[in-house]
């Protein structure tokens, strides 16, 4: 899966990578993005702009927000079948945007935190999927959903599941592709060798610790 990830780079780094306008007074760095907050996302309905989305899918039909808790994350075997998923894998789209993202390895009987990003230090998309719910006064919340994978042989070391990360050259594809069997070949692991790790602190633990502390390689 993927519960917690890293955008904590200045708003002018994704206008240059992305070519969407980032509005410096709604956009803020993170180190520590986590479930239930309003994190940058750019959606297939608007391109061009950085949009905030609420990290959790909450699908159309939902009776209640707190639905999207339990949806972080979404499985590529299945995103084109299940019904919390499949409209808005073939309507609504987007890419994740982030500079490194964060999973936890069992060993000696505890959780040990991973940072894992691109040797180049490159900012990177990772693939998903979003909705639009509307409260009982009519208000709607645009949330989003993260699509996980099978892991390549870095992340197998690590976690069984990663989430989907887009080639440059596919992100476009991503957006504005509609043919189902076309998007589904995007969703595949991640090329090892352009990926690196370490582990970090136990402070990623808690979305309140937010400072590049979090990011800092430990023994």
């Amino acid at each position: 899966m993927c519960g917690r990830f890293q955008l904590s780079v200045k708003g002018k780094h994704i206008n240059e990578r992305f070519n969407v306008e980032v509005y410096d007074d709604l956009y803020r760095p993170s180190f520590n993005c986590a479930p239930s907050q309003n994190v940058a996302v750019i959606s297939n309905m608007e391109a061009k702009k950085l949009s905030f989305f609420r990290w959790g899918l909450i699908p159309f039909w939902a009776k209640d927000e707190k639905f999207g808790n339990k949806l972080i994350n979404s499985k590529a075997e299945t995103i084109n079948e299940k019904p919390s998923f499949k409209n808005s894998f073939r309507q609504k789209r987007c890419l994740v945007i982030c500079n490194g993202f964060y999973e936890w390895k069992k060993e000696n009987n505890k959780k040990t935190p991973y940072r894992i990003f691109l040797k180049n230090n490159e900012l990177f998309s990772m693939a998903g999927i979003w909705d639009t719910w509307k409260d009982g006064e009519d208000r709607p919340i645009n949330s989003f959903s993260i699509i996980t994978t099978t892991p390549n042989s870095l992340m197998k070391n690590i976690h069984h599941r990663m989430p989907v990360i887009l080639r440059k050259e596919d992100e476009k594809k991503w957006l504005e592709k509609t043919d189902q069997n076309e998007l589904l070949k995007l969703l595949k692991p991640f090329e090892d060798k352009l990926m690196d790790t370490y582990p970090i602190s136990e402070l990623v633990n808690s979305p309140t610790n937010n400072s590049p502390e979090i990011i800092k390689k430990i023994k």
